[in-house]
């Protein structure tokens, strides 16, 4: 269930805010816009990749089965978001699925005129290194804290890095405005939900956190903040 349609008009949900706007409009010019439900497959692990995705509005989740059954849910994308770039110039498969969580709308830059702008422009390539070398950096973080980390304190650290991308503030404390259930953080972690919810309801005993239907809050960031800084660097403040 989706529709695609020319791309006329500027609203980008803020993907082009770091290019000066004639090149904007050049990436513009070159895209459609596809509209997904949601649980909606935007790609399959495997698929060639055809397209770059820029997401506008909604969510797209990246994830993984593992052998047992077992889905890794990997990174959870926002408007703003570009997606799928590895595959776009390495070439190879796709190497996770992409799903709508509830109703998204991407832009869909097709490969061959994509790269056929890249070349004629060169010097753009390094908006697109720019944003992969900062997936790298993020990733092998993520695996840092998977080879090294208890997950006490990889849950505070996912906590943290989720509130600070989806963090509202309430007068509770920031909410992650985000449907989030313990299935999906124990995915995000590698750890089962049982493990993941004996954390939450001992930090929600503690008062550093809150658990509303489906959403956590935060209620002492300090806490959560002192509880990563005493076995590493805590994740970046929020900018708000």
């Amino acid at each position: 269930m989706y529709s695609e349609e020319r791309g006329e008009t500027m609203d980008d949900g803020g993907l082009f805010l770091d290019l000066p706007a004639d090149t904007a409009a050049q990436f513009a010019s070159l895209a459609s816009k596809r509209r997904l439900g949601d649980g909606e497959l935007l790609y399959a692990r495997g698929d060639a990749a055809e397209a770059l995705y820029g997401l506008i509005r909604g969510r797209i989740r990246l994830s993984n089965v593992a052998p047992d059954g077992r889905e890794v849910l990997v990174m959870l994308f926002e408007p703003g978001d570009w997606i799928g770039e590895v595959s776009m110039f390495d070439g190879l498969p796709r190497t996770h699925d992409a799903h709508a969580v509830g109703e998204a709308e991407t832009f869909v830059l097709p490969k061959a005129r994509l790269l056929a702008l890249l070349d004629a422009q060169p010097a753009l390539y390094r908006h697109f290194a720019a944003r992969l070398a900062r997936q790298l950096r993020i990733a092998l973080s993520y695996i840092d804290d998977a080879a090294f980390l208890p997950l006490p304190l990889r849950l505070a650290k996912r906590l943290l890095d989720l509130a600070r991308v989806y963090g509202v503030d309430t007068p509770l404390g920031q909410r992650i405005d985000l449907h989030l259930p313990q299935e999906d953080l124990g995915r995000m972690l590698g750890a089962s939900r049982q493990s993941v919810s004996k954390e939450l309801k001992r930090w929600e005993a503690r008062g550093w956190i809150g658990v509303q239907y489906g959403k956590v809050v935060i209620c002492d960031e300090a806490a959560l903040r002192r509880l990563v800084s005493e076995n590493g660097p805590a994740p970046a403040p929020s900018a708000r």
